[in-house]
C-alpha cells in the first residue's frame, strides 16, 4: 500500500513541479512561443488528451453499466 501511495504522490508532485516550472518559464514578458520560452507541457494539447481521456472512461462505463445518455452524445 505504501508502494501505491508513493507512486500516486510522485507522480502528483512531478505534475506539480513540471506545471510551476512552465508558469514560470511563460511569465518573461514575451509573447514568444512555447517551444522557445522553456516550456516543458503544451498544456493545450494536454486539456484535450485530458478530455478524449475523460470521454472514453465514460463510454466505457456506461457500456459497463448499460446506460445510455443521449445528452451526453
Amino acid at each position: 500500500m505504501r508502494v501505491f501511495i508513493g507512486m500516486v504522490l510522485g507522480c502528483v508532485l512531478t505534475i506539480l513541479v513540471v506545471y510551476s516550472h512552465d508558469v514560470t518559464a511563460g511569465s518573461n514578458g514575451t509573447n514568444a512561443p512555447s517551444a522557445t520560452s522553456g516550456a516543458i507541457v503544451n498544456w493545450d494539447v494536454a486539456a484535450g488528451e485530458w478530455g478524449r481521456l475523460q470521454k472514453g472512461v465514460r463510454v466505457a462505463w456506461d457500456k459497463l453499466t448499460g446506460t445510455i445518455d443521449r445528452a451526453r452524445t
